[in-house]
């Protein structure tokens, strides 16, 4: 039975904080958005969800479409 490389690729954010001085919330958030390199931002957490995709891979390792199968 021939043997085949299936990728199994989880949907996810990764979360960052960074210390921003402003007046507001809001005004924090824009300058954060403007110019996110101004920052030091701190990885704080993965979150994954439950929406999954698999894939089969060719033999140089380039997915292959038409095996692409999703779950919501």
């Amino acid at each position: 039975m021939p043997l085949f490389i299936v990728r199994r690729r989880v949907d996810a954010y990764v979360c960052y904080v960074a210390e921003v001085r402003a007046r507001t919330a809001r005004k924090a958030a824009e300058l954060a958005s403007g110019d996110e390199g101004a920052y030091a931002w701190q990885e704080e957490a993965t979150d994954e969800f439950d929406a999954r995709l698999f894939i089969t891979l060719d033999d140089e390792g380039s997915e292959l479409e038409q095996t692409e199968i999703r779950q919501l």
